[in-house]
């Protein structure tokens, strides 16, 4: 594993060990971004299972998106993850970054999960 990735793995432990504190039973909003796409999930942690998830890589998207590795892909995905879960009666969440920064698509798929009707 290289340092880089180490460094991250390490910066994602410390956001999820703060969220783990402010939760109150609240599911997590976790955001994964590769170079190529960008993915979301709604997870109980209580039960640990997924309740809502999106991606980049999904049929239906894959063919709307110029590519999967754009603030429009990440506006995209934000929106049919929030869809997703209010469809499960989840409106209150907690933002998992995931170590990365909360800036460019990440900070889209936040605005438009916000947008979408999540609360967080």
């Amino acid at each position: 594993m290289s340092n880089s990735m180490k460094m991250r793995e390490r910066r994602k432990m410390r956001v999820r060990r703060s969220l783990k504190k402010t939760t109150n039973g609240r599911p997590r909003l976790s955001v994964y971004r590769s170079s190529k796409h960008i993915s979301a999930q709604v997870i109980d942690d209580v039960q640990g299972v997924t309740l809502a998830s999106a991606s980049t890589l999904e049929k239906d998207l894959r063919g709307n998106l110029k590519t999967g590795a754009d603030v429009a892909a990440a506006t995209a995905v934000g929106e049919l993850v929030a869809k997703r879960a209010k469809d499960k009666g989840v409106t209150n969440v907690v933002f998992d970054r995931g170590g990365y920064i909360y800036h460019g698509r990440v900070k889209a798929l936040a605005d438009a999960a916000r947008e979408g009707g999540l609360e967080f």
